[in-house]
């Protein structure tokens, strides 16, 4: 299914978007690649949904990429004997182990590994960063705060702690059987949620074995700090912003993203800018202006993908949402200046034979009448630098691996086309002008550049480019071989 963009878009499932005629309505609108929140549903349930899922994917023969985001270690406060609590700004209050219910001056909080990692002066966020409280004195197992902010408090609302690294397991026990059914079932993309450094994903990688490419979601200030090291362990990567928000002063985030998606840019790893982007639209058939323009932000920035929660999950016009981005993109995508935008942000660093090929190949395609860019790969790495350059032209993925052209789902301007097993260039070559011909990027009097691996089928042997006519016959005429 040939989009008219090069963002790609990820809509989650829930509620109110996990029957056929839904889910298939948000592929058709738009969604390339679906997110199963493993946070919520049964195991049963998100079987049900991921078989649907295929059988829409083999139905309009369109590669769709699944994402399994697991729930990450949820840190919350106990019960109060009232349901809940005023807390006043000035007022003292206290956590800790004791897990009688709470009331206006102390409350349960079940996780030692906080008190074992805070210190006097330490902020702790109640409700989406609603309540702050601030550490007077603290012990093993308490923490007398001051309330600096104060609000609501009620039954086991999420508690964020910014300014330390805890002491957590990487992966709950949760987690862990999460994550093994998602890769038993054969999704494409594994989100790792509340990373901290880079052993949190390289654990989830030894578990993960190769089933699925592992994305790390950046939402802590200390994965900010060692963001080099977490990208460098991570397939993909994604800016949610919604904790980072919470953890973060607001004024923080825009120019965190802005850094985030350029680096992975650099280095070619996709990268999901996500959280809040069409909010209002979880109860509205129409956005605000300022969500319009945040999500069209996202994409004059280079990223590869953009993401709906709640607004596709359990909104009341989740196609719509969908539908809403899709022509953002498209507007955004058409204007002159996002393509100069575009370009002054290439920084790439090439250091391969590869990454030469597909420098060159966009660098011809977009100094000639090229139609379309068609890159053999195996693992995927090809098509990933040549998305990496962000050319004019559109990317055909051709690959033989049904797992490499889901994965390829989520990347910038990448469409997948499946192709058999091949040993001569030549086929490589009338596959391809075959693909760009029935995908209607091309046409026979047009030209189109292919480039390739030779010996064929190993990855990461991308050596070979060439300018070839979309005309079988002339293919023929010019090419002995």
């Amino acid at each position: 299914m040939r989009r008219h963009r090069n963002v790609k878009i990820v809509a989650t499932l829930g509620p109110a978007s996990s029957d056929y005629a839904t889910i298939r309505a948000l592929h058709e609108a738009g969604a390339d690649v679906f997110r199963l929140n493993m946070s919520h549903g049964t195991h049963a349930e998100i079987a049900e949904t991921h078989r649907i899922i295929r059988l829409i994917e083999e139905e309009l023969d369109s590669p769709i990429a699944i994402l399994a985001d697991l729930q990450g270690p949820k840190l919350r406060v106990g019960t109060f004997a009232n349901g809940e609590e005023e807390l006043i700004q000035g007022a003292a209050f206290r956590l800790d182990l004791d897990e009688t219910e709470g009331d206006a001056t102390r409350v349960c909080l079940p996780h030692p590994e906080i008190f074992a990692a805070i210190e006097p002066g330490s902020n702790l966020l109640v409700n989406d960063g609603k309540i702050r409280l601030r550490v007077a004195n603290c012990g093993t197992d308490y923490a007398n705060c001051e309330v600096i902010s104060g609000g609501t408090i009620s039954n086991r609302k999420g508690v964020n702690v910014p300014d330390v690294v805890l002491p957590l397991a990487a992966l709950s026990a949760k987690d862990r059987a999460d994550l093994e059914f998602a890769c038993a079932l054969g999704i494409d993309w594994l989100a790792l949620s509340f990373v901290q450094r880079p052993e949190d994903v390289n654990e989830a990688r030894i578990l993960v074995n190769g089933r699925a490419a592992v994305l790390s979601k950046i939402e802590k200030p200390a994965a900010v700090k060692c963001f080099e090291d977490i990208l460098a362990v991570s397939d993909g990567i994604m800016v949610a912003r919604g904790d980072l928000g919470v953890e973060l002063p607001v004024q923080n985030v825009p120019p965190i993203q802005k850094r985030l998606v350029r680096r992975c840019r650099a280095v070619a790893k996709p990268v999901i800018v996500a959280t809040q982007m069409l909010e209002s639209m979880i109860e509205s058939p129409m956005p605000t202006r300022a969500e319009v323009s945040d999500v069209a932000t996202a994409i004059y920035e280079g990223s590869d993908a953009i993401m709906l929660s709640a607004e596709s999950a359990s909104g009341n016009y989740p196609v719509e949402a969908v539908t809403t981005m899709n022509n953002v993109a498209i507007e955004v995508e058409s204007d002159p200046i996002y393509r100069e935008v575009i370009e002054a942000s290439r920084r790439a660093n090439r250091q391969t034979v590869a990454d030469g090929i597909v420098a060159a190949a966009r660098e011809i395609a977009e100094t000639t009448d090229i139609k379309v860019i068609c890159c053999y790969t195996e693992s995927g790495t090809t098509a990933l630098l040549t998305a990496r350059e962000r050319p004019r032209v559109p990317i055909i993925g051709m690959t033989s691996l049904r797992h490499t052209a889901r994965r390829l789902a989520l990347t910038w301007g990448v469409n997948c086309v499946m192709t058999g097993e091949l040993t001569r260039f030549k086929m490589a070559v009338i596959n391809a002008a075959r693909a760009a011909r029935a995908q209607g990027y091309a046409s026979e009097s047009d030209q189109i550049i292919v480039t390739a691996g030779v010996p064929f089928n190993v990855p990461g042997t991308t050596n070979i480019l060439r300018v070839a006519p979309c005309k079988e016959s002339l293919i023929y005429a010019t090419d002995p071989g």
